[in-house]
């Protein structure tokens, strides 16, 4: 199986490939859309703000790339973000291949932002992606910013308010969380994905 890390420039670019790596694939990592667009498989990283990233897809000419490709994408972190219409962390137009709008987490008394750590997960619907993730597992989250709980979310999660954690709409899927530090849950929901747990 072919497997594109999309070069986004992301820190987690490492671990998320050694993530894979465990599981016996050995992922190329690629700016080059030939190369994307020839995978089976395409996870679109992100450690960083929505506008670098973006910024960078923009500059290696991967926006339309992205954009039109059918097979299964799973975007992580920043990448499941950049997955909807619009970020409001810097004003940021997105990739627009999931509706809704990612929005700053709310502060409240006991809820610091980032949010950083363990947090559960909450069910929404079945779906072969999260096949084999208990009730009440639990992932490994850093972000301060987060995507709306719509009719893509499967996972769910709680931190100053309901957010989504992970979403899939036919072949586009992204997790919030990052798998590849959420040992078993993570490493399950990778698992599905190359499976594929979507179409």
């Amino acid at each position: 199986m072919r497997v594109a890390l999309v070069d986004s420039g992301g820190a987690n670019l490492g671990s998320v490939r050694y993530a894979l790596r465990r599981l016996g694939v050995e992922a190329e990592v690629s700016a080059d859309a030939d190369v994307i667009r020839a995978a089976d498989r395409v996870i679109l990283p992100g450690v960083s703000t929505a506008a670098t990233v973006m910024r960078r897809l923009h500059e290696l000419g991967l926006v339309d790339t992205l954009r039109s490709l059918r097979q299964p994408l799973l975007g992580v972190c920043v990448g499941m973000q950049l997955l909807f219409e619009h970020s409001e962390e810097d004003d940021t137009p997105c990739l627009g291949l999931l509706p809704g709008r990612v929005a700053k987490l709310r502060s409240a008394h006991g809820i610091r932002i980032p949010h950083m750590g363990w947090n559960r997960l909450e069910p929404m619907r079945a779906g072969a992606l999260v096949d084999g993730i208990a009730v009440g597992a639990q992932a490994y989250f850093v972000h301060s910013y987060a995507a709306p709980v719509g009719a893509d979310c499967v996972l769910a999660c709680e931190h100053g308010g309901r957010f989504a954690a992970v979403v899939q709409r036919g072949h586009v899927a992204g997790a919030q969380f990052h798998p590849e530090r959420s040992g078993a849950t993570g490493a399950r929901l990778l698992r599905n994905f190359l499976g594929s747990g979507i179409a």
